[in-house]
């Protein structure tokens, strides 16, 4: 039932099949009908995108069928339950998501360049958000975008960053119970053991920034 990430109506506005879905209203906006819903479609509501995370379709013995789906917003993660009446339409949209290299900052922009095409696009720090305390230049993201317009920046689970200043280690301390602050190259201050000392490389969880473990070369 999942047809995967892209989703049969979200795939099929890339490709603009002539003679079938998606559906154009007197908008020319790009729409489905509830017999289009498929897990990992993106539906535009009240502004907003929401990927379709789980649907069912139910049809009472009294009343009209409807859909009962369960929907994610693409920007905050926020989960709903949402219900369709059968045979309505939904506008759908797009979302593209491609890797790309972090290539500098410009200004208050981070610009990422496409790997396969070499285009490059200019991404707000607002929308980069958080991520930007674990990248360095010429390191990979995935990059996801709307007509054009960046949604969001989503690094691996982690990444391997020098740690350019922390405060002596105490030699022997091994214990997990005892952190200090630590300085990485890319300037975000994380947690770290006590034994652990300046210019070494450790693991980092780019979810929460928690240390994940000290990296040999």
């Amino acid at each position: 039932m999942d047809d995967g990430p892209d989703g049969l109506v979200a795939a099929a506005a890339a490709r603009r099949p002539a003679g079938g879905p998606p559906h154009l209203d007197r908008n020319g906006r790009i729409v489905a009908t509830t017999n289009d819903l498929k897990n990992g479609i993106v539906l535009r509501i009240d502004g907003q995108l929401w990927t379709v995370v789980e649907f069912q379709h139910v049809k009472p013995g009294k009343g009209g069928a409807f859909v009962r789906t369960k929907l994610k917003n693409v920007l905050s993660g926020k989960v709903v339950d949402r219900t369709f009446n059968a045979g309505v339409k939904v506008e759908t949209a797009n979302v593209d998501k491609r890797d790309m290299q972090y290539l500098y900052k410009d200004g208050d922009d981070f610009v990422f360049m496409d790997t396969d095409t070499y285009d490059q696009l200019h991404v707000p720090a607002a929308t980069v958000g958080d991520a930007a305390n674990f990248m360095l230049e010429n390191q990979n993201a995935l990059v996801a975008t709307n007509e054009g317009v960046p949604l969001y920046v989503e690094l691996p689970p982690s990444v391997v960053l020098e740690v350019t200043y922390t405060e002596p280690g105490l030699q022997g301390d091994r214990s997990s119970a005892g952190t200090k602050p630590a300085t990485l190259e890319t300037g975000y201050e994380i947690q770290v053991p006590l034994f652990l000392e300046s210019n070494t490389k450790v693991k980092v969880d780019t979810r929460d920034g928690s240390y994940l473990g000290r990296v040999n070369d």
